[in-house]
């Protein structure tokens, strides 16, 4: 995939650790975006260096992790109904990008052989403790071994896209799914908060999808995009951060009625903060 200079979507800024400013450049024909100039793999992870990382810690410290913690709990499950609905017949299941492991743990717990690959280790360490099982390279996991892989909001990290996508469909059985969970930069948030928008978290997020984006990535592999389902929750969790970064405080009622506001705004025109993506083989 081409990225050049000249196609410049929006020039953005990580707010949350290094105040570096980066490009998006806008791929048409995949409808993509990619964050330029992208880190290497040397110094990426200095960009993940914060107390504030909320997926990667169980920390309850504010009203606000307090508040996620809450959302999140509920949304495992329905993460995990989810993925039963899809695939009934409970089998083998690789979430990558497991974070503290609670989506493993409650997917456990109703049944399903679980694996797990987090690079970070504090996340891990948590996850471990927790039950979790984990792999260390998800690229020499035998062929046709999974019923279900999920990504929830993973996608976007890593550095090898593509590469990624052909590894998805090498270890998904020919009935399995593949469930992935991914900003969309075509939301009335994103819209609406423009360069502020905390789900472009450059440049921890190298890549930026649409629904045109997913269905063409996984069109490459011979595989095909099922279903789209919105993330309800996401808009208000960016949509609060977004305020934080715009305004410089947390405004929970402006934040709360931009969420809202997005939602709504979906419901008629499709595009939601954060989509789910059901794929599956041809």
């Amino acid at each position: 995939m081409n990225f050049l200079e000249e196609n410049q979507f929006i020039i953005v800024k990580d707010h949350s650790v290094s105040k570096e400013t980066f490009s998006l450049l806008h791929n048409k024909e995949y409808d993509l975006l990619k964050t330029h100039p992208t880190p290497s793999l040397d110094v990426l992870g200095k960009y993940y260096e914060s107390e504030d990382y909320i997926s990667h810690t169980d920390g309850k410290r504010t009203f606000f992790e307090k508040i996620y913690h809450l959302v999140k709990r509920s949304a495992i499950k329905g993460k995990v109904s989810l993925i039963t609905s899809e695939q009934p017949q409970k089998g083998k299941l690789l979430d990558i990008g497991s974070g503290t492991g609670d989506f493993l743990v409650e997917a456990k717990h109703q049944g399903w052989d679980i694996l797990g690959f987090e690079p970070n280790k504090d996340a891990k360490n948590l996850a471990v403790n927790k039950g979790v099982t984990f792999t260390e390279d998800i690229f020499n996991l035998p062929e046709n071994s999974f019923d279900v892989v999920t990504m929830w909001h993973v996608l976007e990290h890593v550095p090898n896209l593509e590469e990624y996508i052909a590894n998805l469909k090498c270890i998904i059985k020919p009935t399995g799914t593949i469930i992935i969970a991914v900003p969309n930069y075509k939301s009335y948030d994103a819209k609406y908060y423009n360069r502020f928008w905390a789900a472009y978290d450059v440049p921890r997020h190298l890549w930026h999808f649409s629904k045109t984006s997913i269905k063409r990535l996984f069109s490459d592999v011979d595989m095909e995009l099922k279903n789209v389902k919105p993330m309800w929750f996401d808009s208000f969790y960016v949509s609060l951060l977004s305020e934080k970064y715009k305004t410089g405080k947390m405004s929970f009622v402006k934040g709360f009625f931009i969420g809202l506001m997005s939602n709504v705004s979906g419901l008629f025109k499709k595009e939601f903060s954060s989509h789910i993506y059901i794929i599956k083989n041809q």
